[in-house]
């Protein structure tokens, strides 16, 4: 009987499942099931997801301190994904659970909504789309729910969620006035107010109005409930307070967060002590106590993960306050420590390496700048910058060299014989103590591993004695005894050999394995150990004898005059660059003045003396300005500079003499192909323009004019000139790169088998002495191409050498079609009546592929060429 009743009681049950899970019927116990069924299961488990997909966002999102934070803690992406895809799983598994509640417990009956919870499922589906990032589809899911469910409780929510989704796509005007309507007929609650107070901020901050956006966040700040959130809204704030200049109103948002210590993320308190910090003032406030601040924040234990970035902070205040030394090891304190903050690795780099150029470290500064470029973004505004300055600084470090080492050689040959000596004398000795020194530390560093060795090895002994072996002797684990131990024997000793190879490269050097090794002249450099520990060399090396140091100075005139000629134009050079490249006047105005103290060549007088002109304009030595200024007035009359000088307004560099007008008028000549003229002008503006920074642009014009005119060979010959004479010009460089690159490939002169081209020419041959008016002929054979309509056809008129012109046929499609169209130009004629006429052309001509023509031009070796056909 009670299996009867469990069974109706079942059965009771199914029915009554069955019906309350219709979706069809609106009564209590259906409305109740599904309700239940999406806020404790689907939703619950939607839910869970989209926290855990937020902690993922957060946990991959790292705060640049740098910057304007942005007002919600979320990194825009910019990666494309396809309709169903998704960025975060967690996310995907929301949205996923959301469509689910939709579709598995919507009640839609009569065009209305009867499971309460759907309105707060299109909510998850907007939320997750939103976090992944997809705003089109999220604003879609919050607009649905505005237009299904008015009455929602949600409803407040989903507006401001909506806005947030508007701002994200740029439409921060409408993002503003639906906000603020919301604001104005709606009393909202704490949290949903700090959040449309938040939304409102950052669609001012993107509109620029960054003050409105701080009233904004105030109320944010104050009405929000989660601290993170707080801290972010008052850091917000102390930065636009910053921006604005008020000190005093940022450093009462930072002590807001400092207040709130361990409630918030480490890195917000840390970094609003040291956005306040950067607030103090050290000519007013007390220097002992903020050191002693800051002294604190680097010693409290709780504050190593941002050591990297406090270190930064005191080496600041240090350099602020012109303690260089304390200043730099604090930034390499800075540099030490392990840090994935690039940008504050670049900033320690960078400020490391203007210390340098401040000192005129080039070279040190350079390498700084190179590790700076390390941590920066590629091709970026900052990036190009440094990189540029680098570029700068290889010219720098390139002529200080010369100009140090060539300054030292010249002041060393000045002095008297004894004099030159005693320095290398000095030096040699010096450089002998320190070799001594490192070959003691080696000497000693060799006995200690001897004694661990010896150690080790007595341990090892004792640990394998036997009672048959006597104390002492080590067994050789490749011999055995009649016992079936191991026997004994010097060599398997590793102190002792040890002691032996020491002992003999003590005796005798470093040797080679050879006959007659004990002779003295087969010894490299011998050292032995006198009664009192002091190491000797037996043998004297070169570099410890100061005669050879002054075997190596140059004792001809012209060579001196050659290493004074290169001094001078390195001086030149840098007086340029620290002038117009790093504004470095008082660099300048010290090498130019220097340069014209040691008679330099004529070529770099005037220009030296027309820079060092600019030079005390731009530092207020108007007295030195005008002397300078008739001297060159006086003394070179008829110069460019005087007539600068004279009549600035005029700007020479606008007239038909200035190098600049002279170029542009030789190019033009280049592209018509007159070429000797070119070449001709082209070393007249050398001679005139010397030390110029156009020469070079001059040089490489008559270097290319050369090569159409002469060939390869000629080419080759001014860029290697180029290359050698300016190797810091823009110009030195790209003649630098066309060696490398581009020379190679114009060497070749094999011609090509016709099978292999696509193009082909027929060249009709002038001699330029012979009076054959070549412009007449051009007029008929283009009359002639142009009867012909099956090609496109054109003619050109090339130069090949000075005596010769070669007028050209292009577009014709093989070598027999080539031979073939010039062969119908020669043949004769027939009038209307029949009677033959003669052909218009009849000069003798060749057939060439294009590469083949190519090649002629280029090596002109059209003789070589004919020969072959």
């Amino acid at each position: 009987m009670k299996i009867y009743y469990k069974i109706i009681l079942s059965l009771f049950c199914l029915a009554f499942v069955a019906q309350s899970c219709s979706r069809k019927k609106d009564k209590f116990i259906n409305r109740n099931f599904h309700a239940l069924g999406t806020k404790y299961n689907v939703l619950y488990n939607g839910n869970l997801a989209l926290e855990r997909g937020k902690e993922g966002v957060n946990d991959a999102f790292t705060e640049n301190f740098w910057e304007l934070l942005p007002v919600e803690r979320m990194k825009l992406e910019e990666d494309i994904f396809l309709p169903g895809q998704s960025k975060n799983a967690d996310f995907d598994r929301a949205e996923e659970k959301a469509i689910k509640a939709i579709q598995v417990h919507g009640m839609n009956i009569d065009g209305k909504e009867k499971n309460p919870q759907i309105d707060e499922a299109y909510l998850l589906l907007g939320k997750a789309r939103y976090f992944d990032q997809r705003f089109v589809p999220a604003l879609a899911a919050f607009n649905n729910i505005l237009n299904k469910y008015p009455t929602s409780d949600k409803i407040n929510q989903v507006k401001i969620w909506r806005e947030k989704a508007s701002i994200r796509l740029d439409n921060n005007e409408g993002a503003l006035k639906k906000l603020k309507r919301l604001l104005d007929e709606e009393e909202l609650k704490d949290q949903d107010l700090a959040d449309a107070k938040a939304a409102l901020a950052r669609a001012y901050i993107n509109l620029k109005h960054k003050d409105s956006a701080l009233m904004e966040l105030g109320i944010a700040a104050e009405y929000t409930k989660l601290k993170n959130e707080k801290a972010r809204y008052h850091f917000i704030r102390g930065q636009l307070y910053n921006e604005f200049g008020k000190k005093d109103s940022a450093n009462i948002e930072f002590d807001a967060i400092i207040d709130m210590h361990r409630q918030i993320p480490r890195a917000f308190y840390i970094n609003a002590h040291l956005q306040k910090s950067n607030n103090f003032d050290t000519t007013e406030g007390n220097l002992i106590e903020f050191q002693e601040y800051l002294t604190e924040l680097e010693e409290n234990r709780e504050n190593r993960p941002f050591l990297d970035k406090i270190y930064y902070r005191i080496a600041e205040f240090h350099r602020n306050e012109t303690s260089d030394s304390l200043a730099e090891a604090y930034y390499n304190k800075s540099l030490r420590k392990t840090t994935s903050d690039k940008y504050l690795k670049s900033l320690n780099y960078e400020t490391l390496g203007n210390m340098y150029f401040d000192r005129n470290v080039y070279k040190t500064a350079g390498a700084y700048y190179d590790s700076t470029m390390t941590a920066m973004v590629q091709n970026s505004k900052p990036f190009r910058v440094i990189k540029r300055k680098r570029e700068n600084l290889d010219d720098v470090i390139y002529y200080e060299g010369i100009a140090q080492t060539n300054d030292s050689i010249l002041n060393i040959i000045k002095l008297p014989k004894d004099e030159q000596l005693a320095i290398y004398a000095e030096y040699a000795e010096n450089l002998r103590q320190k070799s001594l020194e490192e070959q003691k530390e080696k000497e000693e560093a060799i006995e200690k591993q001897q004694n661990q060795s010896a150690r080790a090895a007595n341990v090892n002994q004792r640990s394998i004695r036997s009672p048959g072996n006597p104390p002492g002797m080590a067994r050789n684990p490749q011999s055995k005894d009649d016992n079936g131990g191991n026997s004994s024997f010097y060599f398997y000793n590793p102190t002792t050999v040890a002691y032996g190879k020491n002992e003999f490269l003590k005796l005798w050097g470093d040797r080679k394995l050879q006959d007659n090794w004990r002779l003295s002249d087969q010894r490299a450099s011998i050292a032995t150990t006198n009664t009192d520990g002091e190491v000797k060399d037996l043998v004297e090396d070169k570099r410890f004898n100061p005669e050879t140091y002054l075997a190596t100075l140059p004792t001809k005139q012209s060579e001196i005059d050659s290493i004074a000629k290169e001094r001078n134009f390195a001086y030149y050079q840098l007086g340029i660059i620290y002038k117009e490249k790093f504004r470095e006047y008082q660099l300048a105005k010290t090498k130019l003045e220097k340069l014209l103290e040691n008679n330099p060549e004529d070529r770099l007088i005037l220009p030296s003396k027309y820079n060092l002109y600019r030079i005390y304009i731009e530092l207020g030595l108007n007295r030195k300005a005008e002397v300078a200024k008739s001297d060159i007035i006086k003394n070179y009359p008829e110069s460019r500079y005087a007539e600068i000088l004279l009549n600035p307004q005029s700007e020479l560099s606008k007239d038909e003499n200035s190098p600049e007008a002279i170029y542009k008028r030789l190019y033009r000549q280049f592209n018509n192909e007159e070429y000797a003229e070119v070449i001709a002008e082209a070393e007249a503006q050398i001679k005139r323009l010397e030390g110029d920074d156009f020469v070079p642009k001059f040089e490489i014009l008559k270097a290319s004019a050369n090569g159409r005119l002469f060939g390869f060979e000629a080419y080759k010959q001014g860029i290697d000139y180029i290359a050698l004479t300016y190797p810091n010009t823009e110009e030195g460089k790209k003649a630098q790169d066309i060696i490398k690159d581009a020379i190679p490939v114009l060497a070749k002169k094999e011609f090509v088998t016709d099978e292999k081209a696509q193009k082909f020419n027929v060249i009709y041959e002038f001699d330029n002495n012979s009076g054959e008016d070549i412009d007449a002929f051009i007029k008929i054979l283009d009359e002639e191409v142009a009867k012909i309509k099956y090609f496109d056809l054109t003619t050109s008129k090339d130069v090949y050498d000075e005596n010769t012109t070669f007028v050209v046929v292009h577009g014709l499609k093989s070598i027999s079609g080539a031979s073939g169209f010039a062969q119908i130009l020669q043949s004769d004629e027939k009038d209307k009546r029949g009677r033959p006429v003669k052909p218009k052309i009849t000069k003798e001509y060749f057939a060439i592929s294009s590469p083949n023509y190519a090649i002629i031009q280029r090596h002109k070796n059209l003789n070589a060429y004919l020969k072959l056909q």
